[in-house]
């Protein structure tokens, strides 16, 4: 699917969660819908935030609204400006001309303050263009009044229990809770308190401010949960300007309420959390309409953990390069290692939106990659690994030219010249001395077709002293140029090439995946996951000969080797006259056979 491919907004899309959109616009609960996207800038996004990404971005695309990115920076000791600026670059490299017209950022220069409706009312009429994302930090000051209005209506107070003894006074599920002491503290007690923490006066984890509700409710995360705990740590937004900081729970539904949003789109492990983001806006009596949360079901990848504490380790010990590394499930690693952000968006389309969750074969994926590729990459020729051709009846200083196809999807790519001459490379996988059953490329006697050039005839080997092919012999026919035999012979292969005389060497890298188990979470069985990390993810070839055009090769576009795959010249490795090039996805469509064994069409 290229970007013309994308629908444009208004074009009709069918799961439940856009059901109840059709319904709320119908019904007149909400004017315009408004979601939003808001990852915490603890890591980099990875494949399961597209799926949440393509969801927000699409019904806001879809129903003529818009979608804020905001980022949920309440826990500054994870957090990091770097991830957040990672955050901002792939989601916008992954709506692109799609839905970029929906993205929103927060008013220039507001910053939510005492109940939050200025920001609200300004909020509900910002939409893009904008540099800054909404920020949960934005609306720490209306947060805080949040909390201490709820002081003040018996509905919150300051807990002097450890955390440790929180949790276990909150129980478990099918468990009682245990009520605080502290929770019929005087509200003039409570009020005086939650200031002396937002003071500075009391150490971390001396004091919480928690929700007055139900400690023996059934549902744990209702037994007076945690709204605020103090964190002597500066912010990265708002730096030293604080030292207590809101629970997620807590700044989830009021920064949705603050921004104007009408829909809440989380995954399923967020079900039992809603009866909390729903008693928060009841209980401050907030005007309507309110935000509501909707849950979906996540995305589980085979040969893939999704878990940002996983990724994190295999970056910070060193298993992988970055969190750009191509074998990451990183949005930024995808597009390092050429995967198109249409190719991302047709991904998550064909999966769909389910309530129950199940795991989605890496296949598929690749297929959506290879459609997308195949209709507009350029073709080109390269030999990952070379062996030396020599025509014996070519004239030695002559060269020649022959014009070959860009795309033969795509008539309008043209045509480019590629050199030809005595000495050629060929792949060592397309030559034999020793040919094994049916194999019908070259070997000694037999005759195939270069790509686009000659019929050539094997006609012997040069060996050095251990006996090994250094240079393979061969004839050429000058009546075959770019056309079958006048005596009407055929062949039966056709192998790519690349003149010696004119070859770029370049470094080429070939990826698998990262854990060569379908199911990495189950296959480490309490293991440390590290451990069936697949050691065949990466291969490095180097002295690859690619013909002279890919020595310009710009990195970012997609090339395929024919015969070989598809390539991408890697964005900080490769360079001019030195290209460096990531395998994106092989020619061969697994997905297609697994659809054909499942009995799919």
């Amino acid at each position: 699917m290229s970007e013309h491919d994308i629908p444009a907004p208004g074009t009709e899309r069918e799961d439940f969660i856009r059901e109840i959109v059709k319904a709320d616009l119908a019904s007149g609960a909400h004017a315009k819908i408004v979601t939003r996207f808001p990852p915490e800038p603890n890591g980099y996004l990875h494949v399961g935030h597209a799926k949440a990404i393509c969801l927000n971005f699409g019904i806001a695309q879809q129903f003529g609204g818009r979608c804020n990115l905001r980022m949920d920076d309440t826990n500054p000791a994870k957090e990091d400006i770097e991830y957040e600026e990672s955050i901002v670059a792939d989601v916008k490299w992954l709506v692109g001309g799609w839905a970029e017209h929906c993205l929103a950022f927060k008013p220039s220069g507001s910053t939510a303050t005492a109940n939050g409706a200025d920001f609200h009312q300004a909020a509900a009429e910002g939409t893009g263009p904008g540099t800054e994302p909404f920020r949960a930090s934005d609306s720490f000051d209306a947060l805080h009044a949040f909390a201490v209005r709820l002081i003040e209506n018996g509905k919150a107070y300051v807990c002097d229990h450890t955390a440790e003894e929180v949790d276990r006074m909150r129980g478990a599920p099918g468990q009682p809770g245990e009520p605080s002491r502290y929770r019929d503290r005087p509200v003039a007690e409570s009020l005086e308190l939650f200031a002396r923490m937002k003071a500075g006066e009391f150490p971390d984890g001396a004091r919480t401010l928690r929700a007055r509700i139900d400690p023996a409710s059934p549902n744990v995360w209702m037994r007076d949960p945690l709204l605020y705990r103090i964190r002597h740590v500066e912010h990265h937004n708002t730096g030293a300007a604080w030292c207590i900081y809101p629970m997620y729970d807590y700044a989830h539904g009021l920064s949705d309420y603050i921004e104007g949003v009408t829909h809440s789109i989380c995954t399923l492990e967020f079900v039992p959390h809603r009866p909390l983001y729903d008693w928060l806006l009841e209980a401050l009596d907030l005007p309507r309409p309110l935000p509501h949360q909707y849950e979906f079901a996540r995305l589980n990848l085979t040969h893939t953990v999704m878990s940002k504490r996983k990724l994190l380790r295999l970056v910070t010990d060193g298993f992988v390069s970055g969190w750009d590394d191509p074998r990451m499930p990183t949005i930024s690693g995808m597009r390092r290692r050429g995967y198109p952000a249409a190719a991302l968006r047709d991904f998550t389309e064909r999966i769909g939106v389910a309530r129950r969750e199940n795991r989605v074969e890496l296949a598929l994926l690749e297929a959506c990659v290879r459609d997308d590729l195949n209709a507009r990459a350029l073709r080109r020729m390269a030999v990952l690994k070379p062996v030396k051709v020599v025509l014996e009846n070519y004239p030695e200083d002559q060269v020649e030219h022959f014009e070959l196809g860009n795309n033969p999807e795509d008539p309008a790519a043209g045509t480019r010249q590629v050199p030809f001459s005595r000495e050629l490379w060929i792949d060592e996988e397309d030559f034999r001395e020793v040919p094994p059953p049916k194999y019908f490329r070259l070997s000694p006697g037999t005759e195939v077709r270069l790509r686009g050039a000659y019929f050539i005839r094997c006609t012997g080997v040069v060996k050095n002293e251990a006996g090994e092919v250094t240079e393979v012999r061969a004839t050429y026919d000058p009546e075959t140029r770019s056309s079958n035999a006048p005596d009407g012979r055929k062949v039966k292969a056709t192998i790519h090439w690349v003149s010696a005389k004119h070859a770029v060497d370049a470094e080429v890298r070939l990826y698998e995946t990262l854990f060569a188990a379908e199911d990495p979470e189950t296959a480490a069985e309490g293991a440390d996951f590290t451990t069936i990390l697949n050691p065949a993810s990466l291969t490095t070839l180097t002295g690859c000969k690619v013909e002279p055009v890919l020595g310009g090769a710009t990195p970012g576009a997609p090339v395929q080797f024919e015969r070989v795959g598809y390539f991408v010249a890697d964005a900080r490795d490769s360079k001019p006259g030195a290209p460096v090039f990531n395998r994106t996805v092989t020619l061969k469509d697994a997905w297609a056979r697994i659809e054909k064994k499942q009995g799919g069409k």
